[in-house]
């Protein structure tokens, strides 16, 4: 086969049937509920990983694709207190509810409350949520 120069062909980035784009990643919420573990494990499975929300513009946009309370991809189970996202980058922006994160007992995972703020809570990693799940496009060569 030929090689073409890129300017041939148009490179559109697009996400498979059921997930949402916004920016440059892709997102779906579960249909299932499960632990922070759980979540992990069926993001990755579909080749992305829980969602990490790096600015108030994610942030607006996980509003309105979920009104229910939803798994994030952030723990401080490493170690207490340093919340982490799974990508490995410390939390800066934050959107705890007041009062939180309060580890109301062992609670080492974090999940946004449902309604317009989305504002966060930390909760035991075992209790049974829905999550979002987030992953870098699929690219199609339209030629």
């Amino acid at each position: 086969g030929q090689v073409k120069s890129c300017r041939d062909h148009i490179i559109k980035n697009t996400c498979s049937g059921g997930w949402s784009k916004f920016n440059c990643s892709c997102y779906i919420r579960s249909q299932s509920s499960g632990s922070w573990d759980a979540a992990r494990k069926d993001c990755r499975d579909r080749g992305a990983d829980l969602v990490v929300v790096d600015s108030p513009e994610k942030q607006t946009f996980l509003s309105t694709i979920t009104t229910k309370r939803v798994w994030l991809g952030l723990t401080d189970e490493e170690q207490e207190g340093t919340w982490k996202w799974v990508d490995g980058t410390p939390l800066t922006l934050s959107y705890w509810g007041s009062t939180q994160p309060d580890n109301g007992g062992e609670e080492d995972c974090a999940h946004v409350y449902s309604g317009e703020d989305m504002s966060m809570n930390d909760r035991s990693c075992s209790t049974s949520l829905k999550w979002i799940c987030e992953k870098a496009p699929d690219y199609c060569i339209i030629s």
